[in-house]
């Protein structure tokens, strides 16, 4: 897809600062904030895995947190799973996303 810096940029703007880090233990604040000078390094790395079909494997990994619902604490059915992913990993989805959804929709097909 094309993407140029200024999407990066965008994308990495938008990040929640309350999100919980992924298993690289990169906070979405550092991200959000250092933006104007990561943007670029992002750029390559996102060039690089849709030329080569490939991800970091470190963007595969979650941590799987049990999250307590309600009802009895020694129940493992009152726990949902919580998995947070890699913060750079969940950019390149979004920017995915976006450009599939500007492609479908310029070319009335939704």
């Amino acid at each position: 897809p094309f993407v140029d810096t200024e999407i990066v940029r965008d994308q990495l703007y938008q990040l929640n600062v309350h999100e919980s880090m992924g298993p690289d233990g990169i906070h979405p604040r550092v991200l959000k904030e250092l933006a104007d000078v990561m943007a670029g390094a992002f750029l390559s790395i996102y060039q690089r895995s849709w030329q080569s079909g490939e991800v970091p494997a470190d963007w595969k990994l979650a941590n799987v947190i049990p999250i307590y619902k309600k009802g009895v604490r020694e129940d493992p059915g009152n726990y949902r799973p919580v998995s947070p992913t890699s913060l750079p990993g969940k950019v390149m989805e979004k920017i995915i996303l976006g450009t599939i959804e500007r492609h479908l929709k310029n070319n009335a097909i939704i």
